[in-house]
């Protein structure tokens, strides 16, 4: 159990059961029945994924309320992170008991690989865990890749089995990215300053010295700017 200071001094009580959050100091605060005096620190990495996974949580559940017994619609994207770990995001779309839409990011999921059976598992396990029945799902968003949109063997079309009103929709952000692609294609000046700019990103991500020495020379610029006076740090 993660606790703080429940006061500005060291010799604040903490009682059992209760959780708040300080706005003005933004301190996560759990109480207990002991009498502690020492100074906590949330700063330790368990304590705060605890700390972001009850936030999480009950960020769901509210969208949980939300959304209620109603239909809904999911959008799904794939990715990698900066560990090179495959994940997949998960929103919901859907029209809340008010009468308004609502387009909510609910999950975010690692995946051991990108084959369909593995995506609709992981999504199915999501919903399921949250108490969102799968036979509500009334739509489909995704890219345009043949594993997603197969007409036969596409996650859309293992969907469709299990909510046949399931309807899939290549997804409109995705489709506006493949345009604008598609138009700078045709202004030499912007394709080539994009191409050159992929060529240095993958230069200097294939090596972690070259990565290091990036670092190092970032922060001898910020410290020379800081030096000069010519960027400011909060306070």
């Amino acid at each position: 159990m993660c606790r703080t200071r429940t006061g500005v001094g060291s010799d604040s009580k903490v009682k059992f059961g209760f959780l708040s959050l300080e706005s003005n100091i933004g301190t996560f605060i759990i109480y207990d029945d002991i009498d502690i005096k020492i100074d906590i620190k949330y700063i330790a990495h368990d304590i705060q994924k605890q700390i972001l996974h009850i936030f999480a949580t009950k960020v769901k559940k509210k969208i949980c309320t939300e959304l209620g017994k109603n239909k809904y619609c999911i959008l799904v994207d794939e990715s990698l992170d900066e560990s090179a770990e495959e994940q997949m995001a998960i929103i919901l779309r859907f029209v809340d008991c008010d009468g308004f839409i609502r387009e909510r990011f609910f999950d975010i999921v690692s995946v051991v690989d990108t084959n369909v059976l593995t995506l609709k598992q992981e999504i199915c396990k999501v919903l399921d865990n949250n108490g969102i029945l799968v036979e509500n799902m009334c739509g489909q968003g995704y890219d345009g890749a043949s594993s997603m949109r197969g007409s036969c063997y596409g996650l859309q079309a293992l969907f469709l089995q299990d909510c046949p009103y399931a309807y899939y929709v290549h997804c409109f952000a995705h489709r506006l990215q493949l345009a604008l692609n598609g138009a700078a294609k045709d202004v030499k000046v912007v394709w080539r300053f994009f191409s050159m700019l992929t060529n240095i990103v993958n230069f200097v991500s294939a090596s972690a010295k070259r990565r290091s020495e990036l670092n190092l020379i970032r922060k001898a610029e910020l410290k020379e700017l800081l030096d000069s006076r010519e960027l400011e740090i909060g306070r």
